[in-house]
């Protein structure tokens, strides 16, 4: 794309160039225009003086006045048509050492701008994979951080909790943030210490139940 928009650049500064040529080649046309035109107007004036010094116009100047005023009437607006053009032709010429300038300033400048553009993000597309490695590693470092302080946080709260709380969520819960060999112990002793509280209240209930039978009291029975 940037070899594409600097062709692109020298295309347009290579119709620049030969549009102020061809502009160059109409304003000389026009101040030839110009010169010819000043010129047929001096021989015009000059005609008009040696006309009104030779005899005919003596003869003939009462028709002739008319002709005259209207003559150098013609003959001014000539004039000021001649200034106005000189004018419009040092304004063209203006222009074009203006155009010339810039196309010999301007248009190098720019290029060379764009040759430090393009080389530069020729740099900066080299070093685009190394920036996503480093940002990606960013990344996993950063997800490693918040995984622990994750852990760290449940693990301070799991601390927190009463002993109580933490042995019922061991033994009935499977969300309990301690190893699996921890788990088995704690409900290994837990199914223990309930049976052996489960066969003492067994024989206990078996001893009342013999001694309502055998129509026994408690303390008789106790001291017997």
């Amino acid at each position: 794309m940037d070899r594409l928009s600097f062709q692109s650049t020298t295309a347009q500064s290579s119709t620049l160039a030969g549009e102020d040529t061809a502009s160059s080649t109409r304003a000389a046309r026009f101040e030839n225009a110009v010169a010819s035109a000043s010129r047929r107007a001096m021989q015009y004036e000059h005609q008009m003086k040696d006309f009104e010094a030779s005899n005919v116009v003596k003869r003939l100047l009462p028709s002739l006045i008319f002709v005259q005023s209207k003559l150098a009437e013609d003959l001014s607006n000539s004039r000021a048509i001649d200034t106005i053009l000189r004018e419009v032709v040092q304004g063209l010429q203006h222009t074009q050492r203006r155009s010339a300038a810039a196309l010999s300033s301007t248009v190098p400048y720019v290029a060379h701008a764009l040759q430090d553009d393009l080389a530069a993000l020729q740099e900066l597309g080299a070093q685009l994979p190394e920036i996503g490695r480093q940002v990606r590693h960013i990344r996993e470092v950063y997800d490693r951080g918040r995984d622990k302080a994750k852990d760290l946080e449940e693990s301070l709260e799991w601390l927190n909790t009463p002993v109580p709380l933490r042995l019922r969520t061991i033994i009935f819960t499977p969300n309990a943030p301690v190893s699996p060999r921890w788990k088995a112990l704690i409900r290994f002793l837990f199914a223990l210490v309930f049976s052996i509280c489960m066969w003492i209240a067994w024989i206990t209930l078996r001893g009342a139940v013999r001694a309502h039978r055998q129509r026994l009291v408690w303390g008789e029975g106790l001291m017997s």
